[in-house]
Parts: C-alpha cells; sequence; structure tokens
C-alpha cells in the first residue's frame, strides 16, 4: 500500500471491512429472504437496488485492496447506493441487518471520501 498514516489505513481497513460485509447481506438477504419471501421484496426496483448495492460494495473493497487513486470517488458513490438501499429496505420491512449493514457502509465511505479532501 502507498504510505499513509497507521489511522488512515486503520480507517481503510475499517471501511474495506464494511464494504465486504455489506456486499454479503445484501447479496445473502436478496437471494434467499427476498427471493423467498416474494411480493413486495421482489419488486424490481427494489431487487435491482439490492443487487446494485452489493455489487458496488464488492467494487469499493476491490479498489481500497489495490490501492487505486479512484477509490475515494468509488466511495463517494458507495455511499450514496448504500444510503438508498437502507432507506429501501427500511420500507419494505423485516430487513433489518440489511438496514444496519448499508448505514454502517455508507458511514465508513463518507470518511473515505471526506479523507481525501
Amino acid at each position: 500500500m502507498h504510505h499513509t498514516s497507521s489511522h488512515a489505513s486503520q480507517d481503510m481497513q475499517n471501511c474495506i471491512a464494511a464494504c465486504t460485509r455489506c456486499h454479503q447481506i445484501c447479496l445473502q438477504t436478496g437471494m434467499n429472504h427476498c427471493l423467498e419471501t416474494g411480493g413486495k421484496h421482489v419488486e424490481a426496483a427494489h431487487f435491482r437496488l439490492l443487487m446494485n448495492c452489493a455489487e458496488i460494495c464488492q467494487t469499493s473493497a476491490n479498489f481500497m485492496l489495490s490501492s487505486s487513486h479512484h477509490s475515494s470517488s468509488l466511495c463517494g458513490i458507495c455511499a450514496e447506493i448504500c444510503e438508498a438501499c437502507a432507506i429501501d429496505c427500511e420500507r419494505i420491512g423485516d430487513m433489518d441487518e440489511c438496514v444496519q449493514a448499508c448505514r454502517d457502509c455508507a458511514e465508513t465511505c463518507r470518511q473515505m471520501v471526506n479523507m481525501q479532501h
């Protein structure tokens, strides 16, 4: 990794962990809970957002792991999508774990964006 303060790299480790957890929970929730529950859980807009959230979280983690100069920009987008996903999962209901994972991820991603400026 390029030279950063230990605090900065710890923040990045926290963000990678939050992104990885959010990816896993969104994918698992969508593919199991939502598909099996049906109804509003499989509405196109909701299911698409869940899958998009899983994808952007995995990509953000990969960019940070590879020390990409673009990871901060991606973290900004990731935070937006995670926040949107948290709001939608809350609206659907019975998705508390997903809501929390998305909120945690959005928060750590915003911290990464703020550190770069």
